[in-house]
């Protein structure tokens, strides 16, 4: 499927092929919900939609997987150096070569990138948010600047771009903080808190009966607080799915779907996502995606 998605794409070149199996091995082994949405995109958006995950995927891998027994500040280097050499336009990183192209191919801005690197190297010095207006500014380079990436490959109806992007933050953003609702108890392992100080003390929840792994009452109304916040998110964003181009609507909603089933598996869970991750299994994912699927498939071969 890989070489079929590469030839709908028209990217001939050998070493610029293997870069995008590169990315599409990072998404099909790691996306799951992400990799499963962008088969119901058409083959020849397929390359870009893998470079672009290959990529984010490769940054957080520095920040928190590469060498994970460096200090922070050795990290924080190793993705300094790393960005650097990806302004400078290298090549000699294996998601690399595909990204550039990805970007030339669809002109995506330049500031998207330095949005979404700022905030992974947030992550290697922030433990904590003190608000809901801090967390909005680390997601909009981390979430909401991949959606309005991702407007530039997916396309929109003709002159509506800048009128679908505010949707596609929210898109962004909405699928960021289910994340964070899900992985509170993976992301404490880290060191981290990714749910707004403000929140919790409005909810008599410390960050420390948080590490203790106590799951009470106080908690799970702080998460059904954040689960219809990124309820509301995703209402906002799906509204904007009608402004993409007609052949991408069917990815974006399946995506956006799947992940509101996360938030129904976390209240399903008794919200204990301090000690076990909520999961959508496979056989749900793709009775999901199943119909859109289906109708991708006539269309390519009407």
């Amino acid at each position: 499927m890989s070489r079929k998605e590469l030839d709908a794409a028209g990217i001939t070149e050998p070493s610029l092929r293997h870069s995008y199996q590169c990315c599409r091995r990072i998404n099909a082994s790691h996306g799951r919900t992400f990799y499963l949405a962008t088969l119901l995109l058409p083959p020849s958006k397929r390359p870009a939609v893998h470079a672009l995950y290959g990529f984010a995927r490769h940054a957080d891998d520095i920040v928190d997987r590469l060498d994970s027994g460096t200090t922070p500040a050795g990290r924080e280097a190793t993705l300094r150096r790393w960005s650097d050499r990806f302004f400078a336009g290298a090549d000699d990183d294996p998601v690399l070569p595909a990204v550039h192209d990805t970007i030339e191919r669809h002109q995506i801005p330049r500031a998207y990138f330095e949005d979404f690197l700022a905030s992974m190297a947030m992550d290697l010095t922030v433990s904590e948010y003190a608000t809901w207006h801090d967390l909005e500014r680390y997601m909009h380079g981390s979430a909401a600047a991949i959606g309005l990436q991702m407007v530039h490959v997916l396309g929109s109806l003709p002159g509506m771009r800048d009128v679908a992007e505010p949707y596609a933050r929210d898109l962004g953003t909405a699928f960021q903080l289910t994340n964070f609702i899900r992985d509170v108890g993976e992301d404490l392992d880290r060191g981290r808190l990714y749910l707004p100080k403000e929140d919790l003390a409005a909810f008599a929840v410390s960050r420390q009966d948080l590490e203790a792994r106590i799951v009470d009452t106080n908690v799970r109304r702080l998460l059904a607080f954040e689960i219809a916040r990124a309820r509301e998110l995703l209402r906002s964003g799906r509204s904007g799915i009608r402004l993409l181009a007609p052949d991408s609507r069917d990815c974006v909603e399946t995506a956006a779907v799947l992940y509101s089933e996360i938030l129904e598996a976390v209240e399903r869970n008794d919200y204990r996502v301090l000690d076990r991750r909520a999961v959508v299994h496979r056989r749900r994912r793709v009775q999901v995606a199943l119909p859109g699927l289906v109708r991708a498939w006539r269309a390519r071969h009407r």
